[in-house]
């Protein structure tokens, strides 16, 4: 059954409380990256072109939960918005969703924008992560009561609930879950702003009923972040091609020598087993660039497999760049999650880059590619390459947890068609 968006609701003359994900990079008070609020522009104007008055709901950092932090306020996120919507947008109080703003929302006419301060400045937002550490998994009496507290008081501003922070879709929040679930339980529609409606449909159309080929590619660090991950994917892709730092444990695994790249040790024994069940549907790196010091070391190009003791693997090497680009121009469905090296150091990027490149191709002769956020995505933005693929996700988390098809309470509470 499909979710319900903004395009199934009538907002006009209305308080609509927006989840966006303003947690963008901040310096010297001024955002630097605005990635994240254009991308909630859509869903934003058309609200506003609807007739509603907005009260958008978002957090910055992690801050410490006592309090307003000035260093972790949204008002940078509330002045650039303002710019980019050519109308003023006021920021709430540090106080978020206390009386002094009641007073202002309540002053509110449609076309009007108030942000309110960073929501995880109250204790009461996340109190669900805490949970998870109590012996029975469960919230305490006293935490129940700090989370309905804040729940009430956002929920009073808004008497329609929008959910457009797919980044954080992933998390029982308060302003993800259970405002939503109050703003239902008076009678209002909980529906999906326009994002989380285009991340839904390429995720869920890419692991679906993808086009095929398809090919998963995935890098980072960590090989046990993945695990999920390549076993959901096995049963639904043609290849999957793996780079990055968690390619070494794999490699490892199969008996490869790694040198001293970063390998999981306690996961090569269960890599053994998945390296078994995968048959020649996963693709690892058959020579490397590496070094002998991480900090300071000049790039070593290794032409084998094998890495020699002296040394670590910090990219794919040219062999497997044109491996893999060769198994992406076949492609007709592309999701990629992690890059290849590490690709903050230029000395180490080419494979990234080389990859995004190819995917970038790939997409241009008739592929749907699909970058699962996280650091892919800011390495294909940081190479200039973002207008060349179909969808880039906004969530890194949030995108790894529904292509794992793992539950994502704040989708699947929203209304239904």
């Amino acid at each position: 059954m499909a979710t319900k968006t903004i395009r199934d609701i009538n907002v006009k003359g209305r308080k609509v409380l927006v989840r966006v994900d303003f947690n963008v990079p901040i310096e010297g008070g001024k955002v630097t990256n605005d990635a994240r609020i254009v991308g909630a522009l859509p869903t934003i104007k058309a609200l506003l072109d609807g007739g509603a008055a907005l009260v958008l709901m978002s957090h910055t950092g992690r801050p410490s939960e006592k309090g307003y932090e000035p260093e972790y306020s949204n008002k940078p996120a509330a002045d650039r918005l303002a710019e980019l919507l050519g109308r003023p947008v006021r920021i709430g109080d540090g106080d978020v969703g206390g009386a002094a703003d009641h007073t202002t929302v309540a002053a509110m006419k449609p076309g009007d924008v108030l942000l309110l301060e960073n929501v995880r400045f109250n204790p009461g937002e996340t109190i669900a992560d805490k949970a998870k550490k109590n012996p029975d998994k469960k919230l305490t009496a006293e935490q129940e009561a700090l989370q309905k507290r804040f729940t009430d008081a956002l929920a009073s501003l808004g008497e329609v609930y929008v959910n457009d922070a797919f980044g954080t879709c992933h998390r029982k929040h308060v302003s993800m879950y259970t405002v939503a679930k109050a703003i239902q339980a008076k009678g209002g529609p909980a529906v999906a702003g326009l994002l989380v409606e285009k991340e839904i449909k390429y995720l869920h159309e890419a692991v679906s009923k993808p086009a095929r080929p398809f090919t998963a590619i995935l890098g980072g660090a960590k090989v046990s972040d993945k695990i999920q991950l390549i076993s959901t994917l096995l049963d639904k892709v043609d290849r999957i091609l793996i780079g990055g730092a968690m390619a070494y444990t794999l490699l490892k695994a199969k008996g490869v020598k790694v040198g001293k790249s970063l390998v999981e040790a306690d996961q090569v024994e269960a890599m053994k087993n998945l390296l078994g069940k995968a048959g020649d549907k996963i693709v690892l790196p058959g020579d490397h660039v590496a070094t002998d010091d991480f900090a300071n070391g000049k790039p070593v190009k290794v032409g084998g497999v094998d890495i020699p003791d002296t040394l670590m693997g910090m990219d794919i090497g040219p062999k497997t760049i044109a491996a893999f680009a060769k198994v992406i121009a076949g492609s007709k469905t592309i999701v990629w999650n992690g890059p290849m090296g590490v690709f903050e150091k230029k000395d180490y990027a080419t494979g990234t880059r080389s990859v995004a490149e190819a995917v970038g191709k790939a997409t241009s002769a008739g592929a749907t590619s699909v970058i699962g956020g996280g650091d892919s995505a800011a390495a294909v933005e940081e190479m200039g390459l973002e207008s060349r693929m179909t969808h880039i996700s906004t969530g890194g988390g949030a995108s790894l947890t529904y292509l794992e098809g793992k539950a994502m309470p704040p989708i699947e509470i929203l209304d239904k068609k």
